[in-house]
């Protein structure tokens, strides 16, 4: 549908991902969706495949509910393959690549609808955040409306 960047910070199941057309915060219940094209931030509490489709740094976890592993070296890269053992699964398929060298995550594959989301990994840094940064503060975006989708 589109190509962008952005980065993402994780801590758990807890994310912070920025692009230049959106922000979003989630602190492991609650989601937070800011659109810069409309000035709004929308509240939520997504499901499982709509965390997976914003975060894929999920996968840490998910591979221990209902996905059957297997793996082999593709280029300089780990490539592990998920599959659902539930096809009705949100997340039916998805490859994840990891660096040989540097065993950090370099590629992600998700396959949902039919259609697959790519997402190039550049410049991993791991360190320590706080759970702030998860979350949304209304002084940041003073002028977004908030709308309440719970």
């Amino acid at each position: 549908m589109g190509k962008t960047s952005g980065t993402i910070a994780i801590k758990g199941n807890k994310f912070h991902a920025r692009t230049p057309q959106a922000m979003v915060w989630f602190d492991g219940k609650t989601q937070w969706s800011y659109m810069k094209s409309t000035n709004e931030v929308n509240i939520s509490t997504p499901s499982r495949s709509q965390q997976i489709s914003m975060n894929p740094y999920t996968f840490i976890n998910m591979y221990k509910a209902g996905y059957q592993l297997s793996h082999r070296v593709k280029g300089n890269n780990y490539e592990v393959h998920m599959v659902a053992q539930n096809k009705n699964n949100g997340i039916p398929d998805m490859y994840i690549y990891i660096n040989k060298r540097t065993y950090s995550p370099s590629q992600v594959k998700i396959k949902q609808g039919g259609s697959w989301t790519v997402i190039n990994i550049i410049n991993f840094k791991a360190k320590n955040l706080p759970n702030s940064t998860f979350v949304f503060r209304s002084k940041d975006l003073p002028s977004a409306e908030v709308i309440d989708l719970r």
